[in-house]
């Protein structure tokens, strides 16, 4: 191992954030499914794979990234509408295990499709010209890509806030989660407020996929890992916190960042560890509620 700097170290640290934003991005979508509408979506990680390849399917087919960044999350959202409308809602009411296992399932089904559509060899995928290169920090130089993924992950974030935070829709969704009886009194139809979270949770998976593409191996297994190291995130920021999945997000990112320096062979063990030791001091999780599961 080379010598260890503090320009080195913060680099490091930078690096840890970019990957973070990812894994905040995909919690984010997690945690609100789980959030609003108490369902653990085993697709997830499937999703993040669709968007992964449409990303980069829309990218050739318009050669504009932006148009894909756009159009991905649409698509993935709808079909994320379509599992919610008319598999997971017949399921409400009838224990979590039940769309658990259900969105297991599908997510397979997602699976065999990109194979299908796409080969099982995957697609290649590279970085935006626009988005190519390397910016000087002062500390050194980084990727500007790796820049524009925490950059856009901070736009999604804030965006995501004020819908849930300062809009009307925002605050039905919100009381629809604490008590949807009160809301099905004031004739407020919480059947669509459900679908609603649901397309928007899966429509950010799929963005998270597309930003994520240019930065690893586009694939129909790629979908697998992440879905782990999701879940790891949600559940040491605490099942449905949003806040959660952005404090956690970051910090599994910088760990599995900094392990990686000191110790490669290590870095996937790491997040694990991290997780353990969370649950072992807090079992909700930072921001988690107890007995949210139970």
């Amino acid at each position: 191992m080379g010598e260890i700097t503090p320009n080195l170290l913060a680099l490091q640290l930078v690096t840890g954030i970019a990957l973070g934003s990812v894994y905040a991005l995909l919690a984010i979508g997690l945690s609100l499914i789980f959030g609003m509408l108490t369902v653990v979506n085993f697709a997830h990680g499937a999703f993040f794979m669709v968007g992964a390849f449409l990303g980069v399917y829309f990218l050739g087919l318009t050669g504009s990234f932006w148009f894909s960044l756009v159009l991905t999350p649409l698509v993935v959202g709808c079909i994320g509408l379509v599992l919610e409308r008319f598999l997971v809602r017949p399921l409400y009411g009838r224990g979590i295990d039940y769309p658990l296992l259900l969105t297991f399932g599908f997510g397979y089904v997602l699976v065999d499709a990109m194979r299908f559509l796409f080969g099982i060899e995957g697609m290649p995928s590279s970085t935006p010209a626009e988005l190519r290169g390397a910016t000087n920090l002062g500390i050194g130089y980084f990727p500007t890509y790796r820049l524009f993924l925490i950059f856009a992950t901070a736009l999604v974030i804030g965006a995501l806030w004020l819908f849930i935070e300062k809009t009307r829709y925002g605050l039905i969704i919100r009381a629809g989660a604490r008590d949807p009886e009160i809301v099905r009194v004031l004739g407020i139809d919480v059947a669509k407020v459900w679908l609603l979270v649901f397309g928007i949770g899966t429509a950010i998976a799929g963005l998270s996929g597309a930003l994520a593409a240019p930065t690893r191996a586009v694939n129909p297994e790629m979908g697998i890992p992440i879905l782990a190291e999701s879940f790891v995130v949600t559940v040491v920021g605490g099942m449905g916190s949003l806040p959660g999945a952005v404090v956690a997000g970051l910090l599994v990112g910088i760990v599995f960042s900094m392990t990686s320096l000191f110790a490669p062979d290590l870095a996937e063990l790491s997040i694990f560890v991290l997780m353990a030791v969370v649950l072992l001091v807090r079992p909700q999780g930072f921001f988690g509620k107890a007995g949210l599961m139970g």
